[in-house]
């Protein structure tokens, strides 16, 4: 008797044992790294509002203030809804045999996520909101593009298609176990997905919608610096968000990754700082505030790849050819990219991203490359991603806007632009002095 309820008592072990070990295996939630993406979300929205809305309301001149800042806050609004409605299945949702380019729709409507549903070991619902948080200010980074030229309407025709056409598949391809990130591109904070397709959907619009009344003639400063340096100042504090949150996680990666993000936007401004001051005889603030974006959105790509050194050199490489790239889009070409969006956005994200298939090397201090790709394998890979993104973003990006026109029009009156969008399309002014 006494043989054999030990032995009952280890039979039934056994039994148990399939139980305990998918238990085992469960994800479970992780409060530390839940609390630093919540922290994170809250930051990368901080980007777009109030950040960006002030970093471009300042750059534009006094009666077109507000059309910026409605722009910005329509902009995160409409992407808020889209992207629980259905977006967000598009992008990170299970596409079934088409998966590779793009999601399907079982997550609409957020179906199938609550409380307590996991996204690795966080809350799904954070996830969400965490990317959620991309998708606005992409399509906002796109307004300085056709700033103080295009109408309301318009602009937010162009951007919910520009959302779900151009920002998801790409965001799909890199991040949604799609068939770029199978093929191994490494964009750890959108690099491609955020900067490149910005960048050269801002180029597409500028050159479609065309210079606006008076440029390059007509000088047209910023109209108050004073708010693009503040919006700039929440840009770099909103941009750890942006790339240690990528990490999803509060560990050693997200730590590295702050580190680099900070020395890339550092690098970046006093590049941009000391070229201005050789060429022109004196430093400006909306030179070193430009080249901080410059870096901040170069080291994007390849934050969570790199080390201080790789960080320091991208940081310097930005701010050389950023500086360039903006001189000589206004001064050689006239394209009027009214905020300089391609020549900081999309160049930086260009260089970003091919250079993370450089110093993410092990021997200049990143992570390393997967098991057999050797540098030069990866930097092919990097390429293709840019080129893909960036062929997807403006053909797309140009269809959009030609059929936005024959809908709505694209471009206010010259007598309207001349008054300015704040008075002719809400009927407001910034400033009653």
């Amino acid at each position: 008797m006494t043989v054999r309820k030990p032995l009952k008592y280890f039979v039934a072990l056994l039994l148990a044992l399939p139980t305990i070990t998918q238990a085992a295996e469960a994800p479970t939630l992780n409060m530390a790294n839940t609390a630093w993406m919540l922290t994170s979300s809250v930051l990368v929205l901080f980007m777009t509002l109030p950040g960006l809305a002030l970093f471009y309301g300042g750059l534009v001149r006094t009666k077109n203030v507000l059309s910026i800042l409605m722009q910005c806050f329509a902009i995160t609004c409409m992407v808020s809804l889209l992207w629980v409605l259905f977006a967000y299945s598009l992008a990170f949702g299970d596409g079934g045999a088409n998966n590779a380019w793009l999601g399907g729709l079982g997550k609409a409507l957020m179906a199938g996520i609550g409380v307590n549903t996991l996204k690795g070991d966080i809350p799904e619902t954070v996830f969400a909101m965490f990317q959620m948080t991309f998708a606005i200010i992409t399509p906002a980074l796109v307004v300085g593009g056709f700033a103080e030229r295009m109408k309301f309407s318009a602009m937010m025709l162009f951007s919910l298609f520009w959302l779900l056409l151009v920002y998801v598949p790409v965001c799909h391809w890199v991040w949604g176990d799609g068939w770029l990130q199978k093929l191994g591109v490494m964009d750890f904070a959108g690099g491609t997905v955020v900067h490149v397709n910005a960048g050269v959907a801002s180029l597409v619009a500028a050159l479609v919608l065309g210079r606006r009344k008076g440029f390059p003639a007509t000088a047209m400063p910023p109209h108050n610096l004073v708010m693009t340096v503040t919006g700039a100042c929440m840009l770099w504090v909103g941009w750890f968000g942006f790339n240690a949150g990528s990490a999803l996680a509060a560990n050693g990666t997200a730590g590295m990754t702050m580190l680099v993000t900070h020395l890339g936007a550092a690098t970046g401004s006093l590049t941009w700082m000391f070229c201005e001051w050789i060429r022109f005889g004196k430093p400006s603030v909306l030179g070193i505030v430009t080249g901080m974006v410059a870096g901040l959105g170069t080291i994007t790509p390849a934050s969570g790849f790199v080390g201080p050194l790789g960080a320091i050199v991208i940081g310097v490489t930005a701010g050389l050819v950023c500086f360039s790239a903006t001189n000589y889009m206004k001064r050689t070409l006239h394209i009027d990219d009214s905020l300089d969006v391609f020549p900081v956005h999309g160049v930086g994200g260009i260089i970003g991203t091919t250079l993370t298939g450089v110093f993410a090397a092990t021997a200049l201090g990143g992570v390393g490359f997967a098991e057999g790709v050797t540098m030069g394998r990866q930097l092919t890979t990097q390429i293709t991603g840019i080129l893909v993104t960036a062929a997807w973003s403006g053909v797309i990006s140009y269809i959009l806007l030609k059929l936005v026109d024959a809908m709505v029009g694209l471009r206010v009156t010259v007598e309207q632009e001349t008054e300015g969008l704040d008075t002719v399309l809400h009927n407001e002014t910034g400033y009653n002095l």
